[in-house]
């Protein structure tokens, strides 16, 4: 493969694992994530008809991704919601179901829907946690879940899933979470001391000054200064966090990256209030709930409106001032215990999901033969039934099988060399399954499979599988073969007459001297 690419020879496109397209999507993103959000649609809907023309699926469920993005940037979160509605639809595996949800979670938290909201960001992080980590779709998905937990205000559930995503990371080295992580322990540290949890708000402030203190040591920005100087100004070290707020804020301004403005101008105006300028500390308080216009985080303008009361009462300590700072603080403590309830909420959500998976898994093992580890009678019954209501949907075709004289077998190597006998088979049968075929013990040496397929395709599955159990070596002492009987349904066919129909090629295949295939 590589001869045949090397030299002046070249592919139409890159090769990669995303679709040939998939440079356009990346360009949605970025406008999406960059503040162009009316661009990034209009740029998805033209490309979007180029990737499905070429039928570039991959690259099109993508740029269905960034169009959602756009979409909620912009607030339009019904259509938003109708666009990752679709992406959960066609997920194509566990960890693109997770993102999907997680995407669905915080679209429904926006428009009120907390129920929906804490169900999908329950069964996400189910779905999350079954799966294999490290990838970069599991962190993509797992970075979605810190968002949407962030979003909804439950701290502690997206501070864990960052610590997931930073010690995923190499070590020793600031990672590509770890700014957003410190944000998240930053506004969860504001809250708490506006709250009067002073301890609790200490801790999560010296975790994200020491956060952003590696990363500015290891790289400065604007972006990281603007966090450093909050976290230090709420931690009173206010001579360090007034300089750090004060280089950061004209370019942050000037580059329209307004949350990080918001953050340097709130960390500007409390090291101006401990220093004894209330009436400066206001004007920076007033300066970044300006910004908020620009769009703001659902816990931002509660920490402004804060900080601001705070310092009204400051300024003049009168009834009228405390009266003010007393209704701020009473509507904090609110806001509080509406987050807890939302964490109570996903917390008993995450107990359902736990609930119907034990529930899955004790289902799965009802069905299953202890022995190969396929389908058991109690499977082939529903299997059976299936056929009659799900009749002309697809092709199906059942493959009868026996293992040829297994009685003698027995009676000859004891049951034990014939049950590794029939896991052999089994193993073999599972390796000529694919994807929507069901493989069942039937009874005794019996087994059935489900085919997905015609009678073409069954034939040839069937002379696969006789083929392969002839050649392998699954008991030393004897070789072992297999009869099979193949029947395709045809309309009109029951599940019990597609069955003995199998059965009666079966009973050919037999007669005609066994190790055969009776189609």
């Amino acid at each position: 493969m590589a001869d045949s690419i090397s030299g002046d020879r070249r592919l139409p496109v890159p090769v990669t694992a995303y679709g040939p397209l998939h440079l356009f999507a990346l360009q949605v993103h970025r406008m999406a994530n960059g503040g162009q959000a009316h661009e990034a649609v209009a740029a998805a809907d033209a490309y979007l008809t180029i990737a499905r023309t070429v039928r570039d699926d991959r690259t099109a469920r993508f740029l269905v991704q960034g169009k959602m993005y756009a979409l909620l940037a912009m607030g339009r979160l019904v259509e938003g919601t109708a666009l990752a509605e679709e992406l959960l639809r066609t997920a194509g595996s566990l960890v693109s179901e997770a993102k999907a949800r997680c995407d669905l979670a915080q679209l429904h938290l926006l428009r009120g829907h907390y129920v929906d909201c804490m169900q999908h960001l329950a069964r996400a992080g189910a779905l999350l946690n079954a799966g294999p980590a490290g990838s970069d779709r599991h962190r993509s998905a797992m970075c979605s879940f810190a968002e949407a937990a962030t979003a909804a205000e439950m701290y502690e559930t997206a501070a864990m899933a960052y610590d997931q995503l930073c010690a995923s990371d190499s070590p020793n080295r600031s990672t590509s979470f770890d700014l957003v992580h410190a944000v998240t322990l930053l506004y969860w540290g504001l809250r708490l001391a506006h709250v009067g949890r002073a301890e609790e708000a200490r801790s999560r402030l010296r975790r994200s000054a020491e956060i952003t203190r590696v990363r500015l040591d290891a790289q400065p920005d604007v972006h990281t200064t603007a966090v450093h100087a909050l976290a230090l100004a709420k931690l009173g070290e206010t001579p360090v966090a007034e300089k750090l707020a004060r280089e950061a804020i004209m370019p942050l301004r000037t580059g329209g990256i307004y949350q990080y403005a918001r953050m340097a101008h709130l960390a500007l105006g409390i090291s101006l209030r401990a220093q004894g300028f209330p009436h400066e500390a206001r004007r920076e308080f007033i300066a970044a709930r300006e910004l908020s216009e620009h769009g703001s985080r659902p816990d931002e303008r509660p920490i402004i409106r804060f900080e601001l009361a705070l310092t009204a009462l400051e300024l003049d300590d009168c009834q009228s001032s405390r009266d003010l700072f007393e209704t701020v603080e009473g509507q904090m403590r609110e806001l509080w215990r509406l987050r807890l309830q939302r964490l109570a909420m996903l917390r008993q959500a995450g107990q359902r999901e736990e609930a119907e998976a034990a529930r899955a898994r004790a289902e799965r093992e009802i069905l299953l033969d202890p022995l190969t580890g396929l389908g058991n009678r109690r499977k082939f019954d529903l299997l059976i039934a299936d056929v009659d209501r799900a009749a002309g949907r697809r092709p199906l075709t059942v493959l009868l099988i026996d293992l040829d004289h297994f009685k003698a077998v027995n009676d000859a190597y004891s049951h034990s060399a014939g049950d590794r006998a029939l896991r052999e088979v089994a193993t073999i049968l599972r390796a000529h399954c694919r994807t929507g075929d069901e493989a069942v013990r039937y009874a005794g040496d019996e087994f059935v499979v489900f085919l997905q397929g015609d009678g073409t395709t069954g034939r040839e599955v069937a002379e696969r599988i006789r083929t392969a159990v002839a050649a392998a070596r699954i008991l030393p002492e004897a070789r072992l073969t297999v009869s099979v009987g193949v029947a395709t349904w045809s309309p009109g066919m029951s599940g019990d007459a597609l069955f003995r129909a199998a059965d009666d090629r079966l009973y050919a295949a037999k007669w005609s001297g066994r190790n055969t295939t009776a189609a």
